[in-house]
């Protein structure tokens, strides 16, 4: 199956043997993916790769036919985003939870260099998406947070009320994005689950020393 996107041409047969030399770490918002990925980048030499950081830069590259949902959520304002509507709905239609935009992301760690090996990180890495790219099954790992932690985390970023303000009913936009992130955590726990992909639940005990240490372990390095 050689699957296309905006011109170009991706041969999955060949993808995990291009890919080998990469670690994934998928997960949950604020289970800690950014802060791990750096620590074991820095202490093992990898290049580190943030799918975050790439999301505006994959949201202009997106062409309409690809990415349908990216562009209804384009037009909606912030209200219409995180307030009218309930965090079901916003679970099953916000576009990187369904996997708009995963081909920029290999596209990108196709165009980096093989060596060092590559540690990339994210919400977006889906399991279904990943698992067929995986030489070494241990080469990804999924970080599933508690919702006491994740909130504990945004709290100590000082982000908690981020988006939530920029609305007219910060509570009930907060109550729909932590409901909605739940909701996106327990999708995973389900998914690895089936396709027997390894995952790390991460809790209020977890230091971050121990998180890292179980990652590294993870992937045998």
């Amino acid at each position: 199956m050689r699957p296309e996107r905006h011109g170009k041409t991706f041969d999955v047969a060949a993808l995990p043997a291009r890919l080998g030399h990469v670690y994934w770490i998928g997960g949950g918002s604020g289970a800690g993916k950014s802060t791990i990925a750096r620590r074991i980048a820095a202490r093992h030499g990898l290049h580190l790769y943030a799918t975050d950081e790439a999301m505006s830069d994959h949201a202009s590259r997106s062409a309409p036919e690809d990415s349908p949902l990216l562009g209804e959520f384009k037009a909606m304002d912030m209200d219409e985003r995180w307030v009218n509507r309930s965090a079901e709905t916003m679970l099953e239609t916000f576009h990187w939870f369904r996997g708009e935009g995963f081909g920029l992301i290999v596209e990108d760690l196709l165009r980096l260099p093989r060596e060092p090996s590559v540690i990339v990180e994210g919400f977006r890495l889906l399991p279904h998406l990943v698992k067929p790219l995986l030489v070494v099954p241990g080469h990804a790992v999924w970080l599933l947070p508690t919702p006491e932690f994740r909130r504990a985390a945004f709290e100590h970023r000082g982000s908690l009320w981020e988006i939530a303000r920029k609305t007219s009913n910060p509570e009930t936009a907060l109550r729909n994005l932590l409901a909605r992130d739940r909701m996106f955590t327990e999708r995973l726990s389900e998914e690895t689950k089936r396709l027997e992909l390894p995952v790390i639940e991460v809790d209020t005990t977890m230091a971050e020393d121990e998180l890292a240490e179980r990652v590294t372990k993870a992937f045998g390095l």
